[in-house]
């Protein structure tokens, strides 16, 4: 399978929905903070590894006790992976703390200050 190809862009597609309807809806842990989003999930051709780009607005304490979370919830998360999404493996779960919504809403700010 190429790099690109619409399969893998279709299952990275709808493994990042079914990621983020499983941490939004089904983990009840109270260290995942409430405002936690997929920003990216990206499966490697084979299968076999998933890497989840994730989101957290808020300050580092809450960014840590998410990844904290999602870490120790990962076995679960990946149970209803496979549940959810018919695939020929289900791959491992690696999340990867992603700061650009951060990033994209501190800059807005700025730019909204020099203009006025």
């Amino acid at each position: 399978m190429r790099k690109y190809s619409i399969k893998n862009t279709r299952i990275n597609g709808e493994v990042q929905r079914e990621l983020s309807r499983i941490i939004s809806r089904e983990i009840k842990d109270p260290r995942i903070a409430p405002m936690t989003s997929v920003v990216d999930a990206v499966v490697t051709s084979d299968l076999k590894q998933c890497k989840v780009y994730i989101s957290v607005l808020g300050d580092q304490e809450a960014k840590e006790k998410t990844m904290e979370g999602l870490n120790s919830a990962v076995g679960y998360i990946r149970r209803e992976l496979a549940h959810t999404v018919n695939l020929r493996n289900t791959p491992e779960i690696t999340f990867i703390l992603d700061d650009s919504i951060e990033y994209g809403v501190e800059m807005s700010k700025k730019i909204d200050e020099l203009n006025h």
